[in-house]
Parts: C-alpha cells; structure tokens; sequence
C-alpha cells in the first residue's frame, strides 16, 4: 500500500505525482496581504521534497475577508505567478485556499465584521469590532462573485488547483453550522437552506473558471462543540461534488470556540497570550483563555473513523487529514479507501517525510504536537524544533 501512496492522482484535468497533499498550515509570510519571497520559498521546498501539491493557506477573495492585515489577499499584483512558477520548477503543483473569515475578524479596514447572523464577534472585541452584522442577498451575491473572481486571478497566474474553505468557522462553515446560522430566510434552518449560499459560491466559481480546474473543498466533520450532531458531512459533501467540487478534505473544529478539535494535542495558551498585539486581548485570553480553549487529546490520524464515512458515500476523491504522522498512517489510509493524504505538522517537523518513506524508512514523524508552531505563526511558519532555543 505504500507504493498506491507514490502512485499519480487525477484530479480534474490535473495529473498529480503522487498521494500527498500539503494540507493549508497558516504561513504569516504575507506582509500586507502580499507574497513574499519567504511563502515562495516554504512551498517550493514543499514540492522540491516530495509533496505532489501543496496548498497556500488562507487567500482572502475581497479585503473584508481577512481576520489579520497581514494574511495574503487576491489580487493581480499579489505575487502568485512568482510562486507558481517557483512550485513548477521544484517539480510540484500549488492550490490556492479561498477564503473569507465572515464574522470573525479584528480587521479593521474590512469594516464592520458580516456572516450569516447578528452575533457577537469576540475575537475583534479589543480591536472595536465587537459585532456581526447579517449578510444581505446585495453582500452574498457580491461575495460570491469576489470569489469567482479571486478564482479566476489565481488560476491566470498559474496556480493549479483550488481549495474552497467551507470549514474551522470562517464564513461558509458559518452559513453551514446550524450554532451559527440562525437566520429565518432561504439562507438559513434546514440543512438545504443552510447550504444554499456555498453552492451559489460553486457555481459561480465554475462559471468563471470552468470544468477543468481541479476544485477541492475543505469541510468540516463535526463543529467540536457541545450539540453538534456531526451527521452533516455526508450531505455537505455530497451536494458540493455535485455542484461541480471534485475531491473532498475532511476537518472539523471552530477557530472560534473549538479551536484545537483541528489540531489536537498541547494547548501553548501563555505563548498564544504573548503572541497577541493587543494589550487588552492579552488581558482577555489570560482569563478567559483557560475556560474557553479546550485541549483535545492527540491520537494519530484522529479524523480517520469520521472521515471513512465519506469514504464509502461519497463520488469523489477524499483526503485523510488529521495526524497523519508516520508510514504506517499512511498506508492504513490507503487500505481504507482514501485517495489521498494531507499533511500539516509532520511535513513541518519532517520535510524530508515523503522521500524517506519513498526509499523505503518507515517513517515517524519527530512532531511532539505541542502546538507552538501555532502559537507562533504570525511570526513564519516553522517547526520549533528546529529553531534556536533561547
């Protein structure tokens, strides 16, 4: 099994080298919503490694879209052919995550925080922008089309792929999660209603783009929140392939109440606390922080049972993600059923990961999923473990 895993993909009309996706680990390398020479560099060695295709996280469709200034916005100066390019010289393939965080934001220019219901927006409460104001059908239909836009950049630029961000709470998992959609119109209620906004998202991105540009979607498995039910992923997945999504990426948790249900293992608070540029965020997370972030114990491939669901329903390549850390995960997700596998922290701690288990090791990833590489993301994506004790 661990060969079927070194075996091409077809996603679309894009042939991929192997079965290992780069799943979309925040980088902190846009500067101004920019591409740096650094994000160029962290995905070209990615490729240069092994990865088949790895995947710029968090790409803003419109300027109210991001949580932070300093995540990557789409734009035609933006920077992405430079990486494209860079990725294909590495020998890879590179997919772009669009994104748009909805209610929760501290993001100041983006104006006044909008999702699918009036809510209060405690992640921007230090930052003056303590509420979420409803979506009119005017913001979701200019949304829709600034995502078919970004789309359209992303893919005249070179980029091969993209990944469409229904999960982790930003805006379509908002209008997906019955704890966060309350509203009372064709937007809201019944899961049919609730899934009407990021299907309009769908086609308009293929209307924009066409058939032959591999689309991904990011959804979650279950919100990681008491009540939730998690008997949705089935019919989400279901009702995006066909809309004309072709290959599905399982996840789960709320960035906003469940945080830590996507990633598992040791919850870094005081250097999350440190990390915050907000003096009265610091005071907040120190008192709040203890009650509201819960830790989730680590097992290896945690996703793996919920996601089989999928497996088995759904009529489009589905991805393992969720502690995929060694090669024994790796071939377990390969007799499972699953088309491929993406990967987070052990390709951070590991780089080198896929060519080893290509020569035959059997891998284990040196992750210790102690979660710093989160608490410090906005200073560059790295491992710790590899970085100068002090």
């Amino acid at each position: 099994m661990t060969a079927r895993a070194l075996d091409p993909l077809q996603l679309a009309g894009l042939e991929l080298g192997n079965r290992f996706v780069k799943t979309a680990t925040y980088e902190g390398l846009s500067p101004e919503g920019r591409v740096s020479d650094g994000l160029i560099a962290h995905h070209a060695d990615q490729a240069r490694h092994g990865v088949a295709l790895t995947t710029v996280a968090y790409a803003a469709v419109h300027p109210s879209g991001r949580t932070f200034a300093d995540q990557l916005l789409v734009t035609r100066d933006a920077g992405l052919d430079r990486l494209a390019d860079a990725v294909h010289s590495a020998g890879g393939r590179v997919s772009l995550q669009l994104s748009h965080c909805g209610g929760f934001s501290k993001h100041r220019a983006g104006g006044r925080p909008m999702g699918p219901s009036f809510a209060l927006n405690a992640y921007g409460l230090a930052y003056g922008l303590p509420f979420v104001r409803p979506m009119t059908p005017d913001d979701m239909a200019e949304t829709a089309a600034a995502y078919a836009e970004a789309a359209a950049i992303a893919v005249d630029a070179g980029v091969d792929a993209l990944e469409l961000h229904c999960g982790h709470g930003y805006l379509l998992s908002q209008f997906l999660s019955p704890a966060i959609n309350r509203r009372r119109d064709d937007y809201g209620g019944s899961l049919a209603n609730r899934l009407r906004f990021p299907l309009e998202v769908v086609h308009a991105i293929r209307a924009r783009v066409g058939e032959a540009v591999p689309l991904l979607a990011k959804i979650n498995l279950h919100d990681g929140i008491r009540g939730a039910t998690g008997d949705e992923a089935v019919p989400i997945a279901r009702a995006l392939v066909e809309a004309g999504v072709h290959a599905i990426v399982p996840s789960g948790g709320l960035v906003q109440r469940s945080a830590f249900y996507l990633l598992r293992g040791e919850v870094p608070l005081s250097d999350m606390v440190r990390a915050e540029s907000s003096w009265l965020q610091r005071i907040s997370m120190r008192i709040l922080g203890p009650l509201l972030v819960r830790r989730f114990p680590y097992s290896s491939s945690f996703f793996r049972e919920q996601a089989r669901a999928l497996v088995d329903a759904v009529d489009a390549p589905v991805g393992l993600l969720g502690g995929v850390d060694s090669a024994a995960a790796v071939r377990e997700a390969m007799a499972q059923g699953f088309s491929f596998v993406v990967m987070g922290r052990a390709l951070l701690a590991d780089p080198d990961f896929i060519e080893r288990m290509a020569a035959g090791e059997d891998v284990v990833s040196r992750c210790t999923h102690c979660n710093q590489c989160v608490a410090r993301m906005d200073q560059g994506v790295a491992c710790v473990l590899d970085l100068p004790q002090t």
